[in-house]
């Protein structure tokens, strides 16, 4: 059986991540490769260290069509090579006490250059804060968020309260969006328009007091104007 080929919206797609990533002054583009097949992203290259592989996947993600994205990046061996694991260990400690959104719960366990996060919170956004006060230290290559969320009970105006929340966004149209809530998990299904969008939505579930958990199957449709300047 011979390859998939690119489609003429995949190549569009791939040359519009291209000129994202040549604007985006936190990353070097000459050493990132760009591959799409049926609007999934595959960057492939070598960057300079961790902060620009994570700068590269954001600028990705911003373009319209991007439906996912697969990194493949790799980190310049020299990077933070000269880190030690005591160096990461005691900078990450000083990085989660001095975020003042990160509970004192939440510690930081090395290994190598990879750092897992453990602990319990009261929120999502302190265990995303957490790990973005850590992840960009020299020397860490990677980190694992373990960190739990309290047990909250279930509330039977959860999936309400929710609908009225993306309602407000603007940053998200709910007009093919929907919401239901199981005990404190939430489902969101539907489509939205970018990656960007999907993240948005998640966002903005987790600020519900009776969710754990959310299983976003949001799919990435664009309209049918993102390509317009295409042949039918």
């Amino acid at each position: 059986m011979s390859a998939v080929a690119p489609t003429r919206t995949d190549r569009t797609l791939q040359t519009a991540i291209l000129a994202e990533l040549e604007w985006t002054p936190e990353v070097d583009a000459s050493g990132i490769s760009v591959n799409v097949l049926n609007s999934v992203v595959t960057l492939s290259g070598e960057v300079g260290d961790y902060p620009e592989l994570f700068a590269a996947k954001r600028a990705a993600r911003r373009v319209r069509g991007v439906s996912t994205i697969v990194e493949d990046l790799l980190v310049d061996p020299a990077s933070g090579a000269t880190v030690t694991e005591a160096d990461i260990a005691r900078e990450a400690t000083h990085a989660l006490a001095w975020k003042i959104t990160v509970p004192d719960s939440v510690r930081a366990e090395v290994d190598g250059h990879s750092v897992t996060l453990a602990g319990e919170v009261g929120w999502n956004f302190q265990r995303v804060a957490a790990k973005r006060a850590v992840q960009y230290l020299p020397g860490i290559h990677s980190v694992d968020n373990q960190i739990s969320l309290t047990a909250r009970a279930s509330d039977e105006a959860a999936e309400e309260r929710i609908k009225n929340a993306l309602l407000r966004n603007a940053r998200v149209d709910v007009e093919h969006l929907e919401v239901t809530v199981t005990g404190t998990v939430a489902t969101l299904t539907g489509h939205v328009q970018s990656l960007a969008e999907k993240h948005q939505a998640g966002m903005a579930t987790w600020s519900s007091p009776y969710v754990t958990e959310i299983d976003n199957r949001l799919e990435i449709r664009s309209s049918p104007s993102t390509h317009s300047g295409e042949a039918s």
